[in-house]
């Protein structure tokens, strides 16, 4: 299968509630690695079986977790690769960057009937066991599932922590970060092919920051594809026209631009 079709794929899957995250994650490993995606899939598969297999079949939801998922953690070494960011990779090695641990273990939690949700915090991510509306525990899948004393939790986010600092994560918003990580580590030229499909598969989902628009066009324009680059402006200056004119014409003078190159 083409990348476009697995962004295909990927557009499907986050416009169906509810949206499968896990698959949605294997659909983003598609994008890096084509021709070995199926075997990938199918390896993730398995792995997720067995991880489930190993879950206790009584005690505390946290330790019943934490004694499947014992082998999962993470390193400052592992914002360093593009592999913590792809599923696949997490599960053979199991190693990754936060979001992509919680992935996991949300989906062990899931198939095995516990109770779970992420959590966003700014510079980390971490699984809450239990219910959103009760009492939950937070636990850090980056350091081997330990659990989260309120001290720390307000050492990472930097201040007295909310109720809104620990609200539950929806499946779109786990994925917008995934992708933004994917970006942040393709920011340098010769990763430009890598930036171009993880901008495509965030255009993909049903909510998405407009500014990413321009950010695709100029990533298309840097890689010689000066038709697509004009035709995401364009796109661009449609959507920012009602709240910033002055942009819009900026927008369309730089699409005008990428289209003279085409002569």
């Amino acid at each position: 299968m083409t990348g476009a079709g697995f962004r295909d794929q990927f557009a499907d899957v986050v416009r169906t509630e509810p949206v499968d995250l896990f698959a949605a994650a294997l659909l983003i490993a598609a994008a890096a690695h084509p021709t070995s995606a199926a075997t990938d899939a199918a390896e993730a598969e398995r792995s997720i079986s067995e991880l489930v297999a190993r879950v206790p079949p009584e005690g505390q939801a946290s330790d019943r977790l934490r004694a499947a998922l014992v082998e999962f953690g993470g390193t400052e070494a592992d914002y360093e690769t593009l592999e913590s960011s792809l599923l696949p990779d997490v599960l053979r090695t199991h190693h990754g960057l936060p979001i992509l641990l919680s992935v996991v273990w949300l989906e062990v939690a899931h198939r095995a009937g516990i109770p779970a949700f992420g959590v966003g915090l700014p510079g980390h991510f971490v699984v809450a066991v239990g219910q959103p509306d009760s009492y939950h525990e937070l636990l850090d899948p980056f350091g081997g599932g330990r659990h989260l004393k309120p001290h720390e939790i307000g050492r990472i986010v930097g201040r007295a922590v909310t109720s809104s600092d620990l609200r539950p994560w929806d499946p779109l918003e786990i994925l917008q970060r995934i992708l933004a990580n994917i970006r942040s580590w393709a920011r340098r030229p010769e990763r430009l092919a890598t930036r171009r499909w993880a901008l495509e598969y965030a255009l993909a989902l049903p909510r998405h920051a407009i500014d990413l628009e321009r950010q695709h066009g100029e990533v298309l324009a840097q890689l010689g594809g000066f038709r697509e680059a004009a035709e995401s402006f364009e796109r661009y200056a449609e959507l920012i026209e009602p709240a910033d004119a002055q942009a819009s014409q900026g927008a369309l003078r730089k699409a005008r631009q990428f289209r003279a190159q085409l002569n």
